[in-house]
């Protein structure tokens, strides 16, 4: 008998026909697990990708939430077309990801890999350029791997890691504030590898949405027709 990937209860395997013929989607999570997944569904934030039932009427307008608005100044306007999300931050999927990207457990990633996989397939083409968010070095060298690089592997064999860190302060450490006032922590490490292109960033966690606005602009700045982000998470 197999073991749930995160909880480590043993793991009752139910027969199915869809298991049958499709052997790779076997559940790696027990049921009680894999209920705390949470997609995205329902009335989405045009731009965000939130879910706007989960915010009261006074947060939106329109198919737009209140965050969003913000973003549309001037410095700001169109740089980042939209962001997609796959599943609802929740206690468990905090520390899910704390295992997974704090404490190396690599292989949870797992757990998500087909509904990661089909939301990218049902919402975006082979025309984008996927490009991954950076760590900085030093947070690289403490996990031993970039959790963006792995989710854009996952999606495809033609990945560009085309960003770099020029600021290493952590962004998860700071206030939301904190982290509205930084403007210039990502480059572009070969303009002419973008200009063109139709780019898809891809990052773990869109939480204030800075590090994906950032990113967005440098890449418009060095050419990138247009930018979209896709996470696992929208916080």
């Amino acid at each position: 008998m197999t073991n749930c990937l995160y909880c480590e209860e043993p793991l009752v395997v139910s027969v199915s026909w869809e298991g049958l013929f499709s052997p790779t989607k076997r559940n790696v999570l027990c049921e009680a697990c894999q209920q705390q997944l949470v997609k995205i569904q329902g009335n989405l934030c045009q731009k965000c990708g939130r879910s706007l039932a989960t915010l009261s009427p006074e947060h939106y307008e329109g198919e737009m939430c209140t965050d969003c608005q913000m973003w549309q100044c001037s410095e700001w306007k169109g740089v980042l077309c939209q962001n997609r999300s796959l599943y609802h931050y929740n206690d468990f999927l905090k520390a899910w990801m704390a295992q997974f990207k704090f404490r190396g457990d690599y292989a949870l990633i797992e757990a998500v890999k087909n509904d990661w996989c089909s939301l990218f397939q049902k919402t975006y083409s082979s025309k984008h350029l996927i490009v991954p968010i950076p760590l900085s070095d030093e947070r690289l060298y403490e996990r031993g791997f970039n959790q963006s690089n792995v989710l854009a592997n996952m999606l495809s064999n033609d990945v560009y890691d085309g960003l770099y860190r020029t600021n290493h302060e952590k962004q998860s450490k700071k206030s939301r504030a904190e982290r509205l006032q930084v403007r210039d922590f990502l480059a572009v490490k070969e303009r002419e590898k973008v200009a063109g292109k139709e780019i898809l960033l891809i990052d773990d966690i869109y939480t204030t949405g800075m590090t994906l606005h950032v990113a967005a602009k440098q890449l418009k700045q060095a050419g990138a027709t247009s930018v979209q982000s896709f996470t696992l998470i929208r916080s």
